[in-house]
C-alpha cells in the first residue's frame, strides 16, 4: 500500500538537486547532472527551470556557466524541492485535505488526510540536502526505516 506517490519529475528534481549539493566545484552543467543521474535532458530542462523559477538553484550561461544550489545545501529540505516540482505536498482529488469535506459517517477522514500530511510533512521537511549527502540522516528517519515492516 503506497499513498504518497512521488511524480517521475519530482524524483528526477530531487536527484539533481543532490547531486548540486555534492558538487565541490559549486557549479554542474546540465549535461553533468543528466549523466550522472542518468535524467532525460529534455525532462532536466524544465525541471531546472521550476527549481530557479522557485529561488532554490541560480544559473549562469557561458563558458564558466552552469547550476548551483541557490543557499546552502542544509537550508533546503526534500519538501522544498517537491513543492517546486508538483505543488502541495498531499492531495485528495487535487484539493488540499483541510478544503475536502465529507458527508455523515465519512467526516472523520478529513482528519486521516491532515494526519498522514503531517507525518509526510515531518520527514520531507526535517531532512536537507546536506543530510542526504553526508548521508546521516535525522534521527527519526533513521527510528522510522529500523522497523522491518517499514520495507514491506
Amino acid at each position: 500500500m503506497a499513498l504518497m506517490r512521488l511524480s517521475a519529475r519530482a524524483d528526477y528534481a530531487l536527484r539533481a538537486a543532490i547531486e548540486l549539493a555534492a558538487a565541490s566545484s559549486g557549479h554542474v552543467t546540465a549535461d553533468q547532472l543528466a549523466r550522472a543521474q542518468q535524467i532525460p535532458g529534455k525532462f532536466l530542462e524544465t525541471i531546472l527551470t521550476q527549481l530557479r523559477r522557485a529561488g532554490l538553484i541560480r544559473s549562469q550561461r557561458g563558458p564558466d556557466g552552469g547550476f548551483w544550489l541557490a543557499r546552502p545545501a542544509a537550508e533546503i529540505s526534500l519538501a522544498d524541492i517537491i513543492r517546486a516540482i508538483d505543488g502541495q505536498l498531499l492531495g485528495v482529488r487535487g484539493e488540499r485535505p483541510e478544503n475536502v469535506t465529507y458527508p455523515g459517517v465519512a467526516e472523520p477522514l478529513q482528519q486521516v488526510w491532515i494526519a498522514l500530511r503531517a507525518n509526510e510533512r515531518a520527514v520531507l521537511e526535517q531532512v536537507t540536502l546536506a543530510d542526504i549527502v553526508s548521508g546521516t540522516l535525522p534521527d527519526m528517519v533513521q527510528h522510522l526505516t529500523e522497523n522491518p515492516s517499514a520495507w514491506v
